[in-house]
């Protein structure tokens, strides 16, 4: 397939978000390298950059300088033009803010990247041992959660993340499907106080009956399992073009996978979780239970 075949796809597929314009180039960036059989280090020379830089291109974590992508094309022999303007041109559109630019004070870099690729995301699934996912909070208790790790912000602050929260949910009104583990542990937590718990704990029943959102929780009396390293989530694209990535956030940090080979164990861990889970139904019921005690 040609750079400009590809670019046709690429042009024609949500214009609004950045973060996946960036991977869809990045993607088709490094595709070009590797047919050339050019290492990182030799691309990352070639635009006066290392070969992280070069890395972090390629997984759409960065931003494009139209030079640099012109450089890198004419290194990969990309030299028609009819090829490598619909490439320039995409490169310009990558560097548009997203919505949650106005945000940009309260979002550290590698934050602001996951928040693009969930935008992008057709799907997700996600395991938590810790909190309810984001997607599935109410404003209370994100607001809890949000002290927990930011206990000396202003009220204005709280507030702002908390509408940061919330408006990351509308992806639920329009789309994206949500399938997500919760560890037992996460509902028996009695987090911001009992009333704010039990009206989560309703919202997870209220969300749940919806056919975009599929949550099980993994009850105590399973022992171990599969996923004990702790929290990550799987983010899944519409176009073909675009890798799976797996999302795990650290405290001051957060690591992306998008080779085959990583995406396809947690995918593998995650079908696990889903086998010792309680069944959707089942979960309902627990849920139904714990809001009654």
């Amino acid at each position: 397939m040609s750079a400009q075949s590809t670019e046709g796809k690429l042009l024609s597929y949500s214009p609004g978000s950045p973060t996946v314009l960036r991977i869809l180039l990045g993607t088709q960036l490094r595709r070009l390298r590797t047919e050339k059989g050019i290492s990182r280090e030799d691309a990352g020379y070639s635009i006066r950059a290392s070969h992280a830089k070069i890395s972090r291109l390629e997984l759409g974590q960065v931003s494009f300088k139209q030079r640099d992508v012109a450089d890198l094309l004419t290194l990969y022999g990309v030299t028609d033009p009819k090829e490598r303007e619909p490439l320039l041109a995409l490169a310009k559109q990558a560097n548009a803010p997203g919505w949650w630019h106005k945000y940009g004070d309260l979002l550290p870099a590698w934050f602001e990247v996951y928040i693009g690729l969930e935008g992008a995301a057709a799907g997700i699934r996600t395991y938590e041992n810790q909190f309810v996912p984001g997607l599935l909070q109410t404003p209370a208790y994100a607001r809890a959660v949000i002290e927990l790790a930011h206990e000396k912000a202003s009220q204005d602050e709280l507030e702002r993340r908390v509408a940061l929260r919330m408006t990351r949910q509308k992806r639920l009104e329009s789309g994206l499907t949500l399938w997500a583990v919760i560890d037992e542990a996460v509902v028996r937590r009695t987090l911001g106080g009992s009333e704010i718990m039990r009206e989560q704990i309703a919202h997870l029943l209220e969300v749940t009956a919806e056919r975009n959102i599929t949550v099980q929780i993994m009850p105590f009396d399973r022992g171990g399992h599969a996923a004990a390293g702790g929290p990550f989530s799987i983010l899944r694209f519409p176009e073909r073009e675009l890798p799976d990535v797996v999302y795990m956030e650290q405290l001051t940090s957060a690591l992306y996978l998008d080779k085959a080979a990583d995406s396809d164990h947690y995918m593998e861990v995650m079908d696990r979780l889903s086998i010792q889970a309680e069944e959707p139904k089942a979960t309902r019921r627990f849920l139904e239970r714990l809001i009654s005690t």
